[in-house]
């Protein structure tokens, strides 16, 4: 085992070290209840213990945000631990060795019992119940509150922080990795706090701890003064107080910093910045406030009676600050460009072809309060949102969307944005910066105060509310999303549901070559020789049209080159690649192993439709009776199909399935059109309705 050790490397090595220091630190203050420490060996303990306290106060007050201390309720039960387990040890030397003088435990409980409250042991008591009742009535109990009451709302917030994440990772603006990192940091937050209530009880335990050794230890030493050591009273009384006084100022001073510490972690709100720099942003940055409370304390050291130096002093300090603050900061030197030459009046300019301006395939345009969003030198979140939008679209449907072109326009309202797609606008919508749109996702169990309006990606309803309702919405039920997100979202449904306009020759080329990198004569086989790119491209976008992904163009190429030799029509070639990619399109439709529920046709129904199909081939058109009463059944068996659950599918022969999904798309374009042969065979069929016949 030694020679296997041996051979790890040492950062292994290193973490099994740290790995053991936590149980050996909790054995060892164990230990030191039951084993008799010397004083020197006190002196250190209670040194570490300071030294410990002040180091946690410091991570405390420079941490950004709680769960950056996650580990502070195990500190304090381990602190908590230590201060007692040190009173247990000195409590038991002071009575052992009290009559010998006050420095019978240590150097360092001398020093707090003698020098910091000048011998007075009556002194030391009230200096003693002071800081008890300060830690246990003030601090502990107003850090325990505050995480108490956080941990219930955050408790209460989880299932809508969830949803927020989940409705993240739907819209493609984070990444599976992202989703589960920040659900991670949701259930740590939700321990973190449930933890803090419980652990702020240690320091309050701790304190009446303090209080009732204080007692034992005064009337003990007493005891064992007088009785076993022959001590009179003031004697005893004046040994053992002042050790009892020192031996409880040097526990409850590290405790007293630990219970702020936990008061810092517990009641600061997160953001980026530390406790310190906050102060000094939002206390100490505006002069005017300065300059005033200068004047104020200034004027109240000349009142008569009052003392003079210390006001006028602080008076001059803050005024000094603020005169400094309010100087206008010099401009950064410029060199002196010569003149250029007069530019040329646009009137005058003759015309050329660089006036003619390409149309951008994607654009979002957006007022000039949504600019920060976008602006990349103020980090705008927009732009990494969009950079995983794109991704996303890559992943999922299978080849790169246009670069979004992204530019403000002074005609829109200040918080609108509109989409653009090759010049048109195809979506438009509100975004407020700075506040959050609560959506209703159909089961919310309260209203919330803001403005009322409508998500602009799916239509669902919902309201704007400000930064401080948040966590109250969450508790409510709804998905809380930010203003960007709101965008992103929107954006990212209009560029799926456009697939395939931005599906153009040039990206069908790139994705040719990318192909061909991997299979070369795949691709060489197929494209020019048995079908030109314009009809690939149509074949792809005839796919996008009804939402068929085309990330497995392996075996899209496969099927093409299988049969373009004596299928020429992009229509025919549809439908036999889509019966190629059947399992995928059922996979996309019912994930898993699900039931596949359908909606069928009637017998006597599909004769008449196969008839007028056969008669007419792809210009097929229906009589409008039939296509009214073949419309107006299906819409309805689609609605039944939509309130159960189940994504509305109609399942029909090979033969009509074109013509039936070109003419139902736009009456219902949540119903999916599939033939008999894209159904696997390892899938179980199950209708739900039949139309044109009895369900």
């Amino acid at each position: 085992m030694n020679a296997l050790l041996n051979r790890l490397p040492g950062f292994v090595r290193n973490l099994q070290m740290k790995g053991m220091a936590g149980p050996m630190l909790i054995i060892m203050i164990l230990g030191m209840m039951v084993l008799p420490l010397p004083a020197f060996m006190l002196d250190i303990l209670f040194t570490f213990n300071i030294a410990v306290s002040i180091m946690v106060l410091l991570v405390g007050v420079n941490s950004l945000k709680p769960l950056d201390f996650a580990s502070f309720p195990a500190v304090l039960l381990l602190t908590t631990l230590l201060r007692l387990s040190l009173n247990v040890a000195s409590a038991r030397i002071v009575l052992l060795e009290g009559h010998t003088g006050p420095d019978a435990a240590g150097k360092v409980i001398e020093a707090f019992g003698h020098f910091l409250v000048g011998g007075n042991y009556a002194v030391g008591i009230v200096v003693f119940i002071i800081l008890v009742v300060i830690n246990f009535v003030v601090i502990t109990k107003g850090a325990g509150r505050i995480a108490e009451v956080t941990a219930r709302f955050t408790l209460d917030a989880m299932p809508g922080k969830q949803m927020a994440i989940d409705a993240d990772l739907n819209a493609g603006l984070i990444g599976e990795d992202e989703a589960r990192k920040r659900r991670r940091a949701v259930s740590q937050e939700a321990d973190f706090f449930g933890s803090m209530d419980g652990a702020s009880k240690f320091v309050r335990g701790d304190a009446v701890a303090g209080i009732v050794i204080l007692v034992i230890n005064i009337v003990g030493g007493l005891v064992v003064g007088m009785l076993q050591h022959d001590l009179d009273f003031a004697t005893a009384a004046r040994n053992y107080t002042l050790l009892t006084i020192g031996d409880g100022l040097v526990a409850q001073v590290p405790s007293l910093i630990i219970s702020t510490a936990a008061g810092v972690i517990v009641s600061r709100v997160s953001t980026d910045q530390s406790i310190g720099q906050q102060l000094a942003v939002e206390l100490l940055s505006n002069p005017g406030v300065l300059g005033l409370t200068a004047a104020i304390i200034g004027l109240m050291g000349i009142v008569p009676g009052m003392p003079h130096i210390p006001f006028l002093l602080i008076s001059g300090i803050l005024g000094a600050a603020a005169w400094q603050m309010s100087q206008p900061k010099a401009a950064p030197a410029t060199d002196l460009v010569p003149d250029a030459a007069p530019p040329v009046s646009p009137e005058n300019a003759e015309a050329s072809w660089d006036d003619v301006m390409p149309v951008d395939v994607l654009g979002l345009e957006v007022g000039y309060r949504l600019i920060p969003l976008v602006d990349r030198n103020q980090d705008g979140e927009l732009l990494r949102r969009i950079k995983g939008i794109r991704k996303k679209f890559a992943q999922e449907i299978g080849f790169l969307a246009p670069a979004i072109h992204i530019r403000d326009n002074l005609e829109l309202r200040p918080s609108a944005y509109r989409i653009v797609l090759k010049g048109v606008e195809v979506g438009r919508g509100e975004s407020f910066a700075g506040q959050f749109l609560a959506i209703d996702p159909g089961r919310v169990s309260g209203t919330l105060p803001g403005t009322p309006t409508r998500d602009p990606a799916f239509g669902l309803p919902a309201v704007w509310i400000e930064a401080g309702l948040r966590d109250r919405a969450l508790s409510l039920g709804y998905t809380v999303v930010d203003a960007g997100t709101v965008v992103a979202t929107h954006l990212n449904h209009v560029i799926t549901h456009h697939a395939a306009e931005l599906l153009g020759r040039q990206e069908v080329q790139q994705l040719l070559d990318h192909l061909a990198k991997a299979f070369p004569k795949l691709v060489d086989d197929l494209v020019p020789k048995l079908i030109s790119i314009s009809a690939l491209q149509k074949v792809l976008q005839n796919l996008l049209t009804e939402g068929v992904h085309i990330r497995d163009m392996r075996t899209i190429v496969d099927t093409l080159t299988e049969h373009a030799a004596r299928v020429q029509s992009p229509s025919d070639l549809t439908e036999v690649v889509r019966t190629a990619l059947g399992r995928a399109i059922v996979q996309q439709i019912f994930p898993g192993n699900a039931d596949v529920q359908v909606i069928a046709l009637d017998s006597q129904l599909e004769g008449v439709l196969n008839q007028a199909v056969g008669a007419a081939g792809e210009g097929a058109s229906l009589e409008p009776g039939l296509a009214d009463t073949l419309l107006r059944e299906t819409a309805n068996a689609a609605a039944k199909q939509e309130a159960q659950g189940v994504t509305p599918v109609l399942l029909v022969p090979g033969p009509l399935r074109a013509l039936l999904a070109r003419f139902l798309r736009r009456t219902i374009p949540a119903l999916s059109v599939l033939a008999h042969g894209e159904i696997p065979d390892q899938r179980t069929l199950k209708v739900t309705a039949i139309v044109g016949g009895r369900a």
